[in-house]
Parts: C-alpha cells; sequence; structure tokens
C-alpha cells in the first residue's frame, strides 16, 4: 500500500467479517477470568473496549477506563506460542488389530487469523520459526507447527501504551513491529492506521473501507508509538551478555534470586519464546493402542533435567541460571538471536515479581564476584 490509509472506528467490524466471509477462524483479545486472552470472536462487539492493563512485578490487573479504544491493554499472559506450538498435541498414534500400526496425526490446521499481536509476539514467533522451521539455524522442520504456521493470518497491533514491565525498546523488537504480520494497526482517537505487510494483507486491505491518512494522522501513529518506546523504564543491556554471564556461573547473585524463586515455572509458561517440552506414551486400558504425546514442559523442574541416576541440577540456583544463562546468552550461541524478546511479562506472571533485568544488572554491577 504505497499511501497510509485509515480505517474508521465505526467500521472496525469490517475487517472482522471480511476475515470471516474469507474462510479464517477470527481470534481476537477478550477478557476473561481478570486477564486478556485471545478467543474466537464473531464481532468488534467482543473485543476489550475501554479496558486498560495495569502491570507490575507479580502484579496484573485489568480496569476500566470508560474509553472507546480496543487495544490500550498492553498485553495478557498468551503470546503466539500457544497458537503455533500446542501445549499439548499427540505426534501419531499407535494400533494394534493384528498388526501393529502407526499412523500420523498431524493437525488439521484451519486458517486462523488473530487481531491483536503485539511487536513482542511476533518477535517470538519469528524466534520460534529459528527452532521449528527447517533454515540456517536447524536442518529439521517440526511438521506440527509448520501446519498452523502455514494457515497463521497475523493483524498486529502497535503499542502506543506501555506497561513498567515492558522493555521491548533495548531489546529492538517493539513497540512497533516490522516485520511478520498480514495487517498491522495503530489505534488512533478516531480510527486505526493501516498498514499491510504481505500479498494476503493486502487482499483483505483492498476488501475493507479505507480511506488515505491525512499527514497528521500518520504523525500522530508515529508519535504514540515513540512515546511508548520513550515510556519504558526496564531495559537489557546485552553488550557481552554471553562472556558476562557465562564468565559469573558462581555468582552469589545465583543464591540471591534462588532464595525468592518458587521454581513454579510461570515464567517458562508465559515467555513467547520457550519450547522445552516433554513426551510420553498413553497407552489405552485396553492395551490395543496408545497415543504418543507431546507437552510444554520448563527447565525449572526437576523431572525435566532428570538423567541415569537423578536429576540434573537438584537446587533452584541452578536451574533459574540455566533458563536465564539460555534464555539471553547461549540461544544467542545457538540461534543467532536471544531468547528475549523484551515483552516483561515472565516478570509480572512471576508470583514474587523476579525480574531477569534486574538479575543480569547486579552481576554485570560486579562481575567476577564468586560465591
Amino acid at each position: 500500500m504505497a499511501q497510509a490509509a485509515l480505517l474508521d472506528r465505526t467500521a472496525f467490524d469490517f475487517l472482522i467479517q471480511t476475515l470471516i466471509t474469507q474462510g479464517y477462524r477470527v481470534l481476537g483479545p477478550q477478557a476473561r477470568t481478570g486477564a486478556i486472552v485471545w478467543d474466537e470472536i464473531g464481532s468488534a462487539d467482543e473485543l476489550p473496549r475501554g479496558l486498560r492493563s495495569e502491570q507490575q512485578p507479580g502484579h496484573y490487573r485489568l480496569v476500566e477506563t470508560g474509553s472507546a479504544r480496543l487495544f490500550d491493554y498492553v498485553h495478557g499472559p498468551e503470546s503466539l506460542k500457544r497458537l503455533l506450538f500446542a501445549p499439548e498435541e499427540s505426534l501419531w498414534t499407535v494400533d494394534r488389530d493384528g498388526e501393529i500400526r502407526f499412523n500420523e496425526t498431524l493437525p488439521a490446521a484451519r486458517p486462523t487469523a488473530v487481531i491483536g499481536a503485539r511487536a513482542c509476539d511476533i518477535a517470538g514467533m519469528l524466534v520460534q520459526d529459528r527452532t521449528f522451521l527447517a533454515g540456517p539455524w536447524s536442518p529439521f522442520t517440526d511438521p506440527y507447527y509448520a501446519a498452523r504456521r502455514e494457515h497463521l493470518f497475523i493483524v498486529a497491533v502497535n503499542c502506543t501504551m506501555t506497561a513498567p514491565t515492558c522493555f521491548c525498546a533495548s531489546m529492538d523488537t517493539g513497540p512497533r513491529t516490522r516485520t511478520g504480520f498480514d495487517l498491522a494497526l495503530t489505534e488512533l482517537d478516531d480510527g486505526f492506521l493501516v498498514e499491510t505487510g504481505s500479498p494476503a494483507g493486502e487482499a483483505i486491505a483492498a476488501r475493507l473501507p479505507l480511506r488515505p491518512a491525512s499527514p497528521a494522522e500518520t504523525q500522530a501513529a508515529d508519535a504514540a508509538i515513540d512515546a511508548a518506546a520513550r515510556a519504558q523504564v526496564r531495559s537489557l543491556d546485552q553488550s557481552g551478555i554471553v562472556e558476562l554471564l557465562f564468565g559469573n556461573l558462581e555468582h552469589p547473585r545465583w543464591d540471591d534470586v534462588a532464595s525468592r524463586c518458587l521454581s513454579c515455572a510461570n515464567c517458562v509458561m508465559v515467555c513467547p519464546t520457550c519450547f522445552c517440552h516433554r513426551e510420553h506414551d498413553a497407552a489405552a486400558l485396553d492395551g490395543q493402542s496408545s497415543r504418543r504425546v507431546r507437552q510444554w514442559d520448563a527447565c525449572f523442574t526437576l523431572e525435566h533435567g532428570s538423567v541415569h541416576g537423578g536429576p540434573l541440577r537438584p537446587q533452584i540456583r541452578q536451574r533459574y541460571r540455566q533458563w536465564l544463562t539460555h534464555k539471553v546468552a547461549s540461544w544467542i550461541e545457538q540461534f543467532g538471536v536471544s531468547g528475549c524478546v523484551g515483552c516483561g511479562r515472565c516478570i509480572t506472571w512471576c508470583p514474587t515479581g523476579i525480574d531477569l533485568t534486574e538479575e543480569v544488572a547486579a552481576i554485570r554491577a560486579q562481575p567476577g564476584l564468586q560465591a
């Protein structure tokens, strides 16, 4: 789209109806049990109008503002991960009926449009692409992830609000989304500035009642996104971070954080990039069939690090150190990017408010200090 376009606020439902008529199952943000999650929607009336999220370490609340805005919340506990890397799924089944048969169970992925993905969500998806799709960083493609990824249409929303736990600006992953979307929206008082990012996005945009955006509207959108970046109070200094963390594996800060960490794995569950999982066989009671099941897991659990003879990392300090050093250091060597996208979910949803930016900064302030 050569010229910026604007979708009037009153016409937002045209976008949802157009996606539905084009065969997409549409998922949008909805308030559920006190948080914003993605669920199937049929109209704009189901979106979280006038809601804003209050976030602090270990704290999340939705508050009513009375405004007409649809996307003034920052984000909830969900990223795009659940939609692509399923929390639980069957990898194959085995049947015994005279002979043993192995059966594929690839997902019948229905075209799905997600409205409201933030820049950090898309950055997390692009990181997981390096894990699950064949390319320079992996010779293999996970067919389950690939089937869902192929059928995903993303309507991104640039952030014009920020939370105290966000630090995407320091990770260069937001608050503006630059790639990986089909349509990108920036919410203004009277409508939505619309950008296209793919041929599929252009095809949907061509069906919408768009009008050319004025220079003032374009400038207002840019200014709102820039203001959200400047408002961020947290940051993660990535300079020399691989050498910093691996050079301080016995730093006393690991004991300090272990005294606060519950090893609950909340941070892993809400992280857009974590991909730890376990596999097990679920046999039918009659002994005639079985399923190979993959489930999300976490490096914070004793079982995940178990080897013959016992757990590999029996102490919480060891498990937290494994998570953080992999997330922001060895991930760079493994996949060419950081495993952290600065969404801050791990800070918000940690019951004790542990802040990884604070932990890295504490080690950086006293490098070489050994326990």
